[in-house]
């Protein structure tokens, strides 16, 4: 039977007007929390769009869990459902209210002053960094809030935690190689042996750093292939920078001359067709000045190497065959052969 309460109004009206009542405020605290959220976009300060963002929400349904909490206070309740009005119950609720509000401030905060950190990085990998320190931390609150409530409502946590200890374990042996891939990634973040777009070489491939990531870094090859790295691969491995200190890099063009050609013209000719070259082609400098070795006296001809410099790391091959083009028609105008293999067998009778 329901009782009267206050001015002679029943528990359940009484009730009812509580809910309302609530109701109104809630919708009230709305409105005041998205005029809240604009005044905030329109301030140069990140704190405040942080605040709101974190406290608005929760707050509304603050208002809520008050009003319902109240409603059931004054409600003529059945003795079977009494133990609703239990404190331990309320108090839950404010746990999760606070482990939302808390993980919703940190997420935000880490994106927001994180990726402003990071925004100056070539590389990907430190805004995967910020996502996962993100994801990391809302878990750890949520877990945390959980043990919380656990122990409020007087649940043994202890096999709960021995069975997320032996799981955590199994977890992390089953992911050793998962870890070991992305704290290489980590390393490379931190120590920088290449950044995108960088032409690298790792074993015997030769590329450019297309995307590094948390477990693997990728490249593309001269050929147009990509090829993925383990970065734990990449820690163990020698890696070559091509674009590090700077753009120039040295190109090497090896060239044979028959024997009896007059070593000091084919010097000076190699010389004049590298300094024709750099005034021609944009990427051929001529900052450096060109380099002629004689290597060495070979089986059938006299080795020289001409040295060049280009400005762009990715046209080494197209360095090459231009100065090889000019050196192939220059020689033919000279009269400078340049000899096929051949040997000289004599036969004792």
């Amino acid at each position: 039977m329901a009782t009267e309460t206050l001015f002679g109004i029943s528990g359940n009206l009484l009730a009812l007007i509580v809910v309302i009542a609530g109701l109104i405020i809630a919708i009230a605290m709305y409105g005041i929390v998205g005029w809240f959220r604009r005044k905030a976009e329109t301030t140069e300060s990140k704190i405040d769009d942080l605040v709101v963002a974190a406290f608005g929400t929760p707050a509304v349904v603050a208002v809520l869990v008050i009003t319902l909490f109240f409603s059931l206070q004054v409600a003529d309740l059945p003795e079977q459902f009494q133990f609703i009005l239990d404190s331990k119950y309320i108090n839950v609720v404010w746990i999760l209210l606070g482990a939302w509000i808390l993980s919703t401030f940190l997420y935000k905060s880490i994106e927001t002053y994180g990726h402003r950190l990071v925004s100056g990085t070539e590389s990907d990998l430190d805004d995967r960094m910020i996502a996962l320190a993100q994801i990391t931390c809302k878990y750890v609150i949520w877990f945390a809030a959980l043990l919380l409530i656990l122990h409020i409502l007087e649940i043994n946590i202890t096999p709960f935690l021995a069975g997320a200890g032996i799981a955590g374990l199994a977890i992390a042996l089953a992911a050793q190689d998962f870890l070991s891939n992305f704290f290489g990634g980590a390393i490379i973040a931190v120590d920088k042996p290449f950044k995108l777009n960088d032409r690298i070489t790792i074993d015997q491939f030769t590329g450019d750093v297309i995307c590094v990531g948390a477990r693997s870094t990728r490249i593309k090859t001269v050929d147009n292939q990509v090829i993925t790295f383990p970065n734990k691969k990449i820690m163990d491995s020698y890696v070559i920078n091509y674009a590090q200190p700077d753009m120039l890099l040295k190109v090497r063009v090896n060239i044979g001359v028959a024997y009896g050609s007059d070593v000091d013209k084919v010097r000076r000719i190699l010389l004049e067709i590298a300094h024709d070259a750099a005034k021609e082609i944009p990427y051929i400098v001529d900052s450096q000045d060109p380099i002629v070795y004689f290597l060495e006296f070979g089986e059938s001809s006299l080795n020289f190497q001409l040295v060049v410099h280009t400005n762009d790391f990715t046209m080494t091959f197209e360095t090459m065959d231009a100065i090889n083009t000019r050196i192939s028609r220059r020689f033919a105008e000279e009269g400078i052969l340049i000899p096929y293999p051949q040997r000289d067998i004599h036969i004792k009778k």
